[in-house]
């Protein structure tokens, strides 16, 4: 199956300064993210960056890697998505997957699958996934998002709180795991190009805001979500520089 990989970039982060751009093993971190999936993927792929900058996209083109210049007024990632989805042409039925920028030790079999679940699940506008949590302090950590499925596969809900909750278990407070495991969602997702375009255009749902989770606007106006569950937690990705530090020495230990 054909689909084309999208990794957004801004250049702008309060935590990091010019993350896209932060050296990894001799290769700015976006070129490694993009070089990483070219690599790792069977099939026609077509792997583009959708940046808001300049230096980015004369970075990627240092490195042969297709880039997009984007706007740079886009209030969600999911905005400059579509407009990365118009630039390149894609028709409705078109299948994108949105890696992010700073993932540079993205599992590329996990692109194929959360890929190849919109043609397994046709009812489905987006894909994603998941995997099973074993450590307490994860489930009732707010930061790390949880998903609920259904017996196809399908989410019933994304939440910061511990899900599902387990009654008798949980009466003395969250110190232990419910069984079966609870899913760790995983921030990557697949979309059918004709819902990418009208999913900006969507009103934000009350849950949405109250949870600050975007994919819960698609499941709010009915949109089907598809759940990939993975073996393995993925790599670290960069948000700081601790994370640096840390996925810096990774590479060099590769």
């Amino acid at each position: 199956m054909s689909f084309t990989v999208l990794i957004p970039a801004r250049l702008a982060s309060t935590r990091l300064p010019n993350k896209p751009l932060v050296d990894i093993g001799g290769l700015p971190m976006v070129v490694r993210v993009a070089k990483r999936v070219t690599a790792g993927m069977q099939g026609p792929v077509r792997v583009v960056v959708a940046a808001d900058d300049a230096s980015i996209v004369e970075a990627c083109q240092a490195h042969q890697i297709e880039c997009l210049l984007t706007r740079t007024d886009h209030p969600s990632g999911s905005d400059r998505l579509a407009e990365a989805c118009a630039l390149l042409g894609l028709a409705d039925e078109d299948i994108v997957v949105n890696v992010q920028g700073d993932e540079p030790l993205i599992d590329t079999g996990l692109v194929q699958a959360v890929a190849d679940l919109l043609a397994q699940h046709p009812q489905a506008a987006m894909g994603t996934a998941a995997h099973a949590i074993h450590d307490v302090a994860e489930f009732r950590n707010p930061n790390v998002v949880k998903v609920v499925t259904d017996a196809a596969g399908m989410a019933l809900y994304f939440s910061r709180a511990p899900i599902a909750w387990w009654r008798d278990g949980f009466a003395e407070g969250v110190n232990s795991l419910p069984t079966p495991a609870p899913l760790r969602h995983v921030g990557i997702y697949s979309y059918r190009v004709g819902f990418l375009r009208q999913f900006p255009q969507l009103p934000q749902a009350p849950v949405e805001v109250t949870e600050a989770l975007e994919q819960l606007r698609a499941l709010w106006h009915g949109h089907r979500i598809a759940v990939h569950i993975s073996p393995d937690a993925p790599g670290p990705g960069v948000d700081t520089p601790e994370d640096l530090a840390k996925v810096r020495a990774l590479v060099g230990r590769a």
